[in-house]
């Protein structure tokens, strides 16, 4: 894992350096213009524009992004991607640009931690989600991170570093990383492959970039709506485990360091905002056991936990939607019909609620009534992602894949969909009988994935299919060229590169 991350990082800032002028690949999602937040802020200078432009952030933050899907290690789920985003959205809107490019992940590891990096891609672990107690705390982290990508801190490090080579950053960026996914026993690993480094310089974000994400993010936080101590609080939490254990220390405290003048001055700043009061919301608590019973082993019998918190006192919201989960996951779908069904009545307003109560009555085969549960909350909540998805999901199951490719097709040309969510529209339109949309959106699928040479593949059997209206003629050949105008101007910069060095890298992905 350690060699991999470390050659793919060198590779992607290699490819970086040399095709910075290169035109955008194909994307649904267009680059981020990362600005300065705050007004007490050091000026961002020059040095780190020049290491890695805003194409070269996104085009690396990317990269990352996809080597942790195809390693299976996010949290590939509609109702925890929308949360997510949703939170973070509100925290990014706060920076000067807006943070309309923000993305943000769950990352299926234990650890308490998370990590950012260049171009807008925030990823938060599962554990640390569930050690939060409250909204805020959890925000508090977002905003920290995103904070590390508004004042472009690793770009800053790699500037300051800038005698180094690119390989040997790559090295200590791959250490970040596997500090952030790993823990301890991960970064000195990192540390093996980066000798020679000023360690504790560069494994961790310097200690004035930490205050500074500490200072920005508190200022999201407010702005946002959240309560600004929440920072403050959390960290604290966290140093506790510190005095109390000496073989567990969350790993977060290893690449964030907590100090009591750290402690001190966020919660300074936090007194520099109006007091008002914060309520989590109700999706909080539903995300937070969702994530528990998504990430639970299957040894565990959570729907008897769920059972006796809710025996001994805890007979709340989260708990009755994360044993209804935990049924379903049981087999025990009738249970769960009945425990979400009285749900739903009392929080109507609740997407979550209605997405599950349809999942719950179509696993326990009660297809005519999902249908009619999804109708209405599609109607109450027009094309609301995980609902829509929800609803095409059980459509094709019904053997209605025609409606789903529809349904999909006017949700996903409003809303930019994952590439999860790409692949159901292309296997929707495969079982509609649409050959042109199924291979069209599989090549939608390969681009997600970075994959162009296939993703030009896939878009020639799209032109090729039989009976595609001229509409559909005329937006497959487009994607395609615009492809094959990107694969070769990838191409001749490779050239470019091979006489310029005599090396080049070839054989990349």
């Amino acid at each position: 894992m350690m060699r991999r991350l470390i050659v793919f990082l060198a590779t992607a800032l290699l490819a970086a350096g040399t095709v910075a002028s290169a035109d955008q690949p194909p994307t649904s999602q267009p680059l981020l213009n990362a600005p300065v937040a705050g007004s007490d802020l050091p000026d961002m200078g020059s040095p780190a524009a020049a290491v890695l432009s805003q194409s070269d952030e996104y085009r690396l933050g990317a990269m990352v992004a996809h080597e942790l899907r195809d390693q299976n290690a996010l949290i590939e789920d509609p109702e925890v991607s929308e949360y997510i985003n949703s939170v973070g959205q509100r925290l990014a809107a706060q920076s000067a640009e807006g943070g309309r490019h923000f993305q943000y992940f769950v990352i299926k590891d234990p650890a308490i931690n998370a990590f950012a990096v260049p171009g807008g891609f925030v990823f938060i672990n599962e554990g640390l989600v569930l050690a939060t107690s409250t909204e805020s705390e959890l925000a508090s982290v977002m905003a920290h991170e995103t904070a590390h990508v508004t004042q472009h801190h690793i770009a800053r490090m790699i500037a300051d570093q800038s005698k180094q080579s690119l390989t040997s950053v790559a090295a200590v960026l791959a250490a970040i990383l596997l500090g952030a996914i790993g823990g301890g026993q991960a970064i000195e690993g990192g540390l093996a492959a980066a000798q020679g480094m000023a360690v504790q310089h560069q494994i961790n974000f310097t200690r004035d970039n930490e205050m500074e994400a500490d200072r920005v993010g508190i200022g999201f936080l407010a702005g946002a709506g959240y309560d600004p101590n929440a920072m403050a609080v959390f960290f604290e939490t966290m140093a506790r485990h510190e005095g109390l254990t000496t073989t567990y220390i969350p790993a977060m405290l290893i690449d964030h360091p907590v100090s009591s003048d750290r402690v001190a001055e966020a919660r300074a700043r936090a007194a520099q905002f109006p007091v008002h009061k914060v309520h989590d919301s109700q999706s909080y608590d539903l995300i937070r056991e969702r994530v528990r019973v998504l990430t639970a082993t299957g040894d565990v019998d959570l729907a008897g936990q769920y059972a006796q918190k809710i025996a001994h006192g805890g007979d709340n919201l989260g708990n009755r939607y994360g044993e209804a989960l935990a049924l379903m996951n049981s087999n025990r779908a009738d249970e769960a019909v009945k425990i979400l069904s009285t749900l739903v009545q009392q929080h109507e307003d609740l997407t979550l609620l209605h997405a599950a109560l349809g999942q719950a009555q179509a696993k326990a085969g009660h297809v005519k009534e999902a249908l009619a549960t999804f109708q209405r909350a599609e109607q109450l909540f027009p094309r609301n992602v995980p609902v829509t998805v929800r609803y095409a999901e059980t459509l094709m199951s019904a053997g209605r894949p025609a409606d789903a490719h529809n349904m999909l097709l006017d949700l996903f040309n409003n809303v930019p969909p994952t590439p999860d969510q790409i692949r159901l529209t292309a296997l929707a339109a495969s079982a509609a009988g649409d050959a042109g949309d199924a291979y069209f959106y599989m090549g939608e699928y390969q681009i997600a994935g970075g994959d162009l040479n296939l993703a030009a593949q896939q878009l020639q059997l799209a032109l090729a299919s039989p009976h595609i209206s001229p509409i559909q003629r005329q937006r497959y050949a487009a994607r395609l060229e615009e492809v094959r105008e990107y694969l070769a101007s990838m191409h001749k910069r490779q050239v470019a590169s091979d006489n310029g060095d005599g090396q080049g890298q070839r054989g990349g992905h």
